[in-house]
């Protein structure tokens, strides 16, 4: 008898510790069990870190379900060694618009790259070259990249990061329009990304709904200038207005093209100008902003399709731009364990392949998935002298030593955290 109260006690204490975590913390796909995806590459979420006030997600940017062919697209899916950073405490953004760039603009559940509508070209070469010029007309990724498009409806960036424009239909079933949507992403100011379906009411009452966006298309005489074009949110248009050039609107460029072609109207739909709203939902019972996608009836994307023209909140450095999403932990945290929710961090130990050893120029670290996290290195020469360092090593991620300037001879890289420390030889040589 008393050995079930101490199951019954253990259980209990499992259940509240996952209970207090966020759903920013416990909503991700962890590869627990080194699975695969495309070209026998890591799959999903490889690791979940929190601190008090963050949340670090490692992750390799290749799904877990089968992925290609891309028609038309020469790329190919490669390991992206992701870490990215989101905020445990997301706020609105109140002062100057921050606008969804070219490349990531968050995660999905399974750690894949969320892409902005647009698909880096633009019509008659004009681009934007601030997010508040009206002179640039972006091309709409599903009308130009679609065909590229997998089963999945997605397909690799030139730098081998496959990612989604729009709704991501193998991550989750966009069929089921009597339920709540889940969680499949979230982007990168820390608030979540739902699939399409959610209460009518934002207060969590009334049935199931599919979301619609709030940007329309122009009547057939013309297009117009989209709202985002303004200095700031609050000086959005909430009527259509004429499109100062551009492309004509014709059987080349019809309607829909160009992502100026449409424009805010407040109201048409359920969601904002950022392509979200303020709601309750089965993982924030007390309410939160979330972004969700937009398809139409039968399932088809609808502009703008994830987030909106600009962020909700705010964007913490490192995520996006070049080199992005690849953060620097500098911090202690917790590993989030998918099946316990308890820390796990003591009971790794230090694991890392080296390769080329003996190297003439470079020497490559590929911490292991299952290796501690915030791993501190260094090396050091025959006589005990240190000549380089790199701190934060996670697991799932590979890093590099430049010792194109060092002498030949042997040296030892030593790892080490908390409680651990490990040692290799590393020869040097021609």
């Amino acid at each position: 008898m008393k050995k079930i109260v101490l199951s019954l006690s253990i259980s209990a204490f499992v259940i509240n510790a996952q209970a207090q975590l966020s759903p920013l913390i416990t909503s991700w796909v962890i590869n627990t069990t080194n699975a695969t995806g495309y070209n026998n590459l890591p799959s999903n979420v490889q690791t979940v870190q929190y601190s008090a006030t963050q949340v670090y997600v490692s992750a390799s940017c290749i799904p877990g379900y089968n992925i290609g062919p891309w028609a038309a697209n020469p790329n190919t899916p490669t390991n992206q060694n992701f870490v990215c950073k989101f905020t445990l405490s997301p706020v609105q953004n109140t002062s100057t618009p921050i606008y969804t760039a070219l490349g990531n603009t968050g995660l999905w559940s399974n750690g894949v790259a969320i892409f902005n509508p647009k698909d880096g070209q633009y019509w008659n070469g004009s681009a934007f070259t601030n997010g508040a010029t009206t002179t640039g007309f972006n091309r709409n990724a599903l009308v130009y990249e679609g065909v590229s498009f997998d089963n999945c409806l997605g397909h690799p960036a030139p730098g081998g990061a496959y990612h989604n424009h729009v709704n991501p239909s193998c991550l989750y079933n966009s069929t089921l329009t009597t339920v709540h949507s889940p969680i499949i992403g979230y982007a990168f100011d820390g608030f979540p990304v739902y699939g399409a379906y959610a209460y009518t009411n934002t207060n969590g009452t009334g049935p199931i709904k599919r979301m619609t966006p709030s940007f329309v298309l122009a009547a057939s005489t013309g297009s117009v200038l989209l709202g985002a074009n303004s200095a700031s949110a609050a000086a959005l248009p909430t009527t259509p207005t004429t499109r100062n050039g551009g492309p004509p609107v014709n059987a080349t460029y019809p309607l829909g093209n160009m992502l100026e072609d449409y424009v805010y109207v407040a109201g048409s739909g359920d969601l904002d100008f950022h392509n979200g709203r303020f709601c309750i939902t089965p993982e924030y019972p007390a309410g939160t902003y979330a972004y969700f996608v937009t398809i139409d009836a039968t399932g088809y994307p609808v502009y703008p399709f994830v987030l909106g023209p600009t962020y909700y909140g705010t964007v913490q450095a490192g995520n996006t731009g070049p080199g992005g999403s690849h953060v620097t932990i500098s911090e202690a945290t917790t590993i989030y364990n998918p099946t316990t929710g308890i820390n796990e961090l003591q009971k790794l130990p230090i694991k890392f392949t080296v390769m080329p050893n003996p190297t003439q120029d470079y020497l490559f670290i590929y911490m292991d998935v299952e290796s501690k996290n915030n791993v501190k290195g260094k090396l050091v020469d025959s006589k005990g002298k240190t000549v380089r360092t790199i701190e934060y090593l996670q697991p799932s991620i590979a890093y590099s030593l430049d010792m194109t300037e060092l002498s030949n001879g042997i040296y030892f890289l030593i790892l080490e955290s908390d409680n651990q420390k490990t040692t290799q030889k590393i020869i040097k040589s021609n």
